[in-house]
């Protein structure tokens, strides 16, 4: 999580609210417009899922506390006149609480990437395991998904001895697919492995 300087003026507000402009951290795309008191902003920053203050309800909620569709805070920027956030972050699921992607009836969707489908294979965990092959993964437990990836890293070993370019490159999907479904059974993302990768990168 990257976090830039936070000195919120909570107190430009009469009502010690700011306003948290929520953005997809890999399509761009405006989820949701929020706000945010001193103590939610703290909460968001140390458990890394965004938080709110409901002027409606006057109290505080964790955005996916129901419906468990978090948003996993990338990014928290302050604008000029340190007033405003921006929060970038990655969307476990629908932001809006009518199902849509975000609250401006926009498709949250960018040129397909590994970014891109994890946020797919996290919807796709929730989803009934009547029609859903991901969710079926998941609910088969950690040793079948780890068996899994292992029987398609083996495929892929044996494709690249031959000639078929179009069945190596079909198994190194199916292999990346199974890869990432690992990670987020594990705990982690696809950024958690960047990051490693980088510091390697920098040593």
């Amino acid at each position: 999580m990257n976090i830039q300087n936070t000195k919120i003026d909570f107190n430009k507000y009469a009502d010690g609210l700011v306003p948290a402009i929520i953005q997809d951290a890999q399509t761009l795309k405006v989820l949701m417009l929020g706000f945010m008191d001193k103590e939610s902003l703290e909460i968001t920053q140390n458990t890394g899922n965004v938080t709110f203050y409901s002027r409606s309800q006057q109290k505080l909620w964790t955005k996916g506390e129901t419906s468990g569709y978090f948003l996993k805070v990338v990014e928290i920027l302050t604008d000029c006149d340190n007033d405003t956030l921006l929060i970038k972050a990655n969307p476990i699921g629908p932001t809006c609480h009518t199902g849509d992607d975000t609250c401006f009836s926009e498709i949250n969707q960018s040129e397909f990437s590994l970014f891109y489908l994890e946020t797919i294979i996290a919807q796709r965990r929730t989803e009934s395991p009547d029609v859903s092959y991901t969710r079926k993964l998941f609910d088969k437990g950690i040793n079948k998904i780890a068996q899994k990836v292992g029987e398609e890293a083996v495929e892929l070993v044996i494709e690249a001895k031959d000639s078929n370019d179009e069945l190596f490159i079909n198994e190194a999907a199916d292999l990346m697919f199974h890869y990432l479904v690992l990670l987020q059974a594990k705990g982690f993302s696809l950024n958690d492995v960047i990051k490693i990768l980088a510091q390697r990168h920098k040593k």
